[in-house]
């Protein structure tokens, strides 16, 4: 099997978090919003159900771990879930905290404002959190 290779887009967008058994979890570098991507750890994948049962299944319980870690630390008033692909085709999922304040609510956040990069201190901290909270 081939070592998993992150799509180029994906991995200059983004801040590494960490590896669960299916995923590469990943803190998008925006502070406007909490986002994380988990990137199923497949080469050549682009929707869920090329997926097999068993890593859909685990999944889910990775996406629920990622909603459960946002919602302990930035209580949002929702979270977003979504398998996009139309920019990048690696199977990819967007779990984003939304806030009514946020810039783009209640619409989607693609395509509104400017990136707004975090700090080498903000992502160092916001990693070590997010990392702990997932972990628990």
């Amino acid at each position: 099997m081939l070592p998993f290779i992150l799509d180029d887009r994906l991995a200059k967008d983004t801040i590494h978090l960490l590896e669960l058994p299916l995923c590469r979890f990943l803190l998008m570098n925006d502070r406007r919003y909490p986002w994380l991507i988990l990137v199923p750890r497949y080469n050549d994948l682009s929707e869920i159900h090329d997926l097999r049962d068993k890593d859909q299944s685990t999944l889910i319980s990775e996406v629920t771990a990622a909603t459960r870690a946002l919602e302990k630390l930035f209580q949002p008033e929702k979270i977003n879930v979504a398998a996009l692909g139309n920019l990048v085709s690696q199977l990819h999922i967007h779990v984003i905290a939304r806030f009514e304040e946020d810039e783009a609510w209640p619409n989607p956040v693609w395509g509104i404002g400017k990136n707004e990069s975090y700090s080498r201190n903000e992502a160092k901290r916001l990693v070590n959190q997010l990392t702990t909270t997932l972990l628990a």
